[in-house]
């Protein structure tokens, strides 16, 4: 029966400790994206967090929390900006705007109808 509950214990602080690692690791990554607390400021925090490690961290949640929260926010939102323009970068023109293109290629006589067609056929393929 002992063998059952040291498992149980086991599990319990296994989980207990995964999550203090989850939140020890969101603390020190919003330490070094928050750009209006100094480098002294982050210095005590991380010192904290090294030799009163739960007590810091508890701190650290109540005086910026929502702070944290922001911040998370917006380098979501920067992430997701910087990979809609990547793939617009990658993707290319839209058949419309490549029609469009080769239509003012052709009325600047840069190219041909016949060419022109051909263009506008591959853009619509």
């Amino acid at each position: 029966m002992s063998n059952f509950w040291d498992f149980i214990w086991l599990i319990v602080s296994t989980f207990v400790f995964v999550a203090y690692l989850l939140v020890l690791f969101q603390i020190i990554t919003d330490l070094f994206r928050n750009r209006e607390m100094g480098g002294a400021s982050k210095a005590i925090w991380i010192i904290g967090l090294i030799f009163v490690p739960m007590l810091t961290a508890l701190f650290y949640i109540i005086a910026n929390g929502t702070g944290m929260a922001e911040r998370q926010r917006e380098a979501l939102e920067r992430a997701k900006s910087d990979t809609d323009a990547y793939i617009r970068h990658v993707a290319g023109k839209s058949p419309v705007e490549q029609i469009a293109h080769a239509k003012t290629l052709l009325d600047d006589g840069t190219i041909s109808a016949e060419e022109f067609a051909q263009l506008k056929s591959k853009a619509l393929s």
